[in-house]
């Protein structure tokens, strides 16, 4: 297993690639970006990350849901940002040292859509094997079941593996664009 922490400077990490890959469906390992979230760990296919940001305070807009943040101008591109602790539910994300942007490449139905998610801090990149994603589990998290991709086992806890596909869901983005 190797582990790269990843700066807290802007602009710090790159995609791959511009275009977006999604992984086989019999195979979650892979790369995956850790962070924190209100105390708990999760992951994010590093395949639909962008970029990762320093925390810049979004422009509200009006009749959008409580979870999105507002939007951002990312190199002359409206960019929302989503909160993710209220898109499950929970308070808004506290704003401190470590808060960040995680720039996103989410499939819209007809392009590639860039979505920033707020999260407390960016922890490291980690590789896991197919061995140490267990299935989602149907009770326990606070979170919808169809929003877990896996629990990967780490150290001495687990780290939820996020299907950014649900979590985002096409509809729910649609409606932000329309209105940004």
């Amino acid at each position: 297993m190797q582990t790269a922490l990843v700066s807290q400077a802007p602009n710090v990490m790159p995609a791959p690639s511009s275009a977006v890959v999604v992984r086989d469906a019999q195979s979650r390992g892979g790369q995956y970006l850790t962070f924190s979230l209100q105390g708990e760990i999760y992951g994010l296919d590093i395949l639909q990350v962008r970029e990762i940001i320093e925390y810049t305070k979004p422009t509200k807009v009006p009749m959008m849901p409580d979870f999105v943040h507002g939007v951002i101008n990312l190199r002359g591109n409206v960019v929302p940002v989503i909160d993710l602790t209220q898109r499950f539910g929970r308070q808004p994300t506290e704003i401190r040292k470590r808060t960040c942007i995680v720039i996103l490449e989410v499939a819209n139905e007809m392009e590639q859509q860039a979505l920033g998610i707020l999260v407390d801090g960016v922890n490291a990149v980690l590789d896991l094997a197919d061995d140490q994603i267990e299935p989602s589990p149907s009770f326990g998290t606070g979170l919808p079941q169809d929003f877990i991709l896996g629990m990967a086992r780490w150290e001495e806890g687990f780290i939820i593996l996020l299907d950014v596909s649900r979590v985002l869901s096409v509809e729910d983005m649609a409606a932000i664009s329309a209105r940004a």
